[in-house]
């Protein structure tokens, strides 16, 4: 423990930050649970009882119950009432240890054994053993699985069982964000047999039975009377009702219909705060907006005609017009200011019809028309986004026909399959589960399909890397690439605004990782 002390006298002297602090210790296989005085939050009281109605701005009929699946909010609030993980990540950021009661990383950070909670059931009475784990993570690894954690699982060399509460992972180079990594919402942890799970069953560990599951329409849960979590899943019954339609979804709110809801409307965010009866709440994390180009198809294939593209955008009047002030310019790369090892000194990329033409000119395309699909399944405002961006881009001579797509399927149609779209992320707490999410050559959500080999290099090397200062120097390189040779357009990082009856209470301070409090309201919230 005398390495730990060190660093937390480093830490209170204000020598290293608190992410600096939590990235260290994590290596460590200490949890920031651990160590006192690092400023969590306490849990207020909270009672048992009533039925929690939610409305959500996501949900489709394609829609599964497989954790490979989850690509939106609707799926990822299932996921989160009837199903835990290794780890979560706290108000802070932390990760916090959840199925796993401890976890420890050898020196280098390439070998980890975690160590699982005893005494936790699955919604069938099966027990919690290292069995259901390897099987859990087993399924995203597959030879034809399409699960977006099969990139992050790729540094898995082994997985291993050493009895039946004991996991051993042996990685192929160290890498200090590793229980991160486990806890991907993916990777839920579910029961097996002979050695598989059933990935649409609906059984989970988590603080809620499922009972019935309506794909984009409805989905409701009863409380799990043997929940491991004792002052946690307060309600009852939860109720979780597919709201696409902003207004529709705000009214549903503001006339009692639903508890609470996210995404509210920011062109009207300033009149809900002032309805009695109303809590309107924001967190800044990692979300972030993005127009996804496909690097495989023409003309995005040429790196000229992309970065015109990026010159012809006006990134602030977005934030004014799209996120009503909500946010804040983003600089093509996916790293939001919150992250620990943000490129905060790369120049901004600002509105420039000159260097758009310069570029086109290169590119022999000074009369280009393109087409831009959209819809606000993609992010509030989506649409106005790119009517904004066509009108700015017209300066350059760039014709864009905004393309507007119907909501339901923007995500299983559109996302990915056409050349040029927009798209939402919520972000990753870590460089590098964003990165390797959406960026790493062959990456299953690598929706610019782009491949650059320095960058690649880099996303290795900086995992393994423990040393703070050279990992910062390489994550930096790493969203410079991105920016000026990377396939997406990121206009704006855009906090989460949601919002709930004040019969709703809430902890002292919500998580910022995902929306409606790291998308586990239904966990952490409960009724005063």
């Amino acid at each position: 423990m005398s390495k730990i002390k060190e660093l937390e006298n480093l830490y209170t002297q204000g020598k290293l930050s608190r992410r600096s602090f939590l990235a260290a210790t994590t290596a460590l296989g200490v949890t920031a649970a651990a160590v006192p005085g690092l400023g969590i939050a306490p849990a207020r009281a909270a009672k048992k009882g009533g039925r929690l109605r939610y409305g959500s701005a996501h949900g489709s009929t394609t829609d599964s119950l497989d954790p490979a699946t989850y690509e939106n909010g609707y799926t990822m609030a299932v996921n989160y009432s009837i199903q835990n993980h290794m780890g979560e990540v706290d108000a802070n950021g932390a990760i916090q240890p959840e199925l796993a009661q401890s976890w420890e990383a050898s020196p280098d950070a390439k070998k980890w054994v975690f160590k699982l909670r005893k005494g936790v059931e699955f919604h069938n009475g099966k027990s919690l053993e290292a069995e259901d784990v390897l099987a859990s993570v087993a399924h995203h690894q597959g030879k034809d699985t399409k699960s977006p954690a099969k990139s992050l699982l790729k540094q898995v060399k082994s997985i291993k069982a050493d009895g039946k509460d004991t996991i051993v992972v042996e990685l192929e180079a160290g890498n200090a964000d590793f229980p991160y990594i486990m806890s991907d919402y993916h990777i839920a942890i579910k029961p097996s047999k002979d050695g598989k799970i059933n990935p649409t069953d609906g059984i989970g560990t988590g603080g809620y039975v499922l009972e019935k599951f309506d794909p984009g329409v409805r989905t409701t849960f009863k409380r799990n009377p043997n929940y491991f979590k004792s002052d946690r899943a307060n309600f009852d019954e939860v109720e979780l009702i597919s709201i696409i339609d902003v207004a529709a979804r705000q009214n549903a709110l503001t006339t009692g219909e639903v508890d609470a809801a996210d995404r509210i409307d920011l062109k009207t965010v300033h009149l809900l705060k002032r309805k009695p009866g109303i809590n309107v709440m924001e967190t800044v994390g990692f979300k972030h907006y993005t127009f996804p180009m496909r690097t495989d198809t023409a003309p995005y294939d040429n790196n000229d005609i992309r970065l015109a593209l990026k010159y012809l955008l006006k990134r602030d009047e977005m934030v004014k017009k799209v996120l009503r002030g909500h946010g804040v310019a983003g600089n093509d790369h996916p790293i939001s200011p919150s992250n620990q090892y943000h490129a905060k000194d790369l120049a901004q990329r600002g509105y420039d019809p000159d260097k758009a033409k310069f570029h086109l000119k290169k590119a022999g395309a000074s009369n280009l028309k393109v087409q831009l699909s959209a819809a606000d399944a993609a992010y509030p405002g989506a649409v106005d986004a790119a009517v904004l961006y066509q009108a700015s881009a017209a300066a350059a001579g760039v014709e864009i026909e905004v393309v507007r797509e119907p909501n339901d399927g923007y995500w299983s149609n559109v996302w990915m399959k056409k050349a040029w779209g927009a798209c939402y992320w919520g972000g990753r707490p870590t460089e590098d589960w964003m990165f390797t999410t959406a960026y790493a050559a062959g990456g299953s959500w690598n929706d610019t399909f782009w491949k650059h080999g320095r960058f690649n290099e880099l996303l290795v090397a900086a995992r393994a890397e423990l040393d703070v200062a050279k990992r910062r120097t390489m994550y930096y390189e790493m969203q410079e690439i991105v920016s000026n040779d990377g396939g997406v357009v990121v206009p704006m990082f855009a906090n989460y605004v949601f919002a709930a009856s004040d019969k709703v209470a809430q902890p002292s301070k919500l998580a910022g990782n995902w929306d409606v409090d790291g998308m586990k309201f239904a966990e952490r919230w409960w009724f005063a």
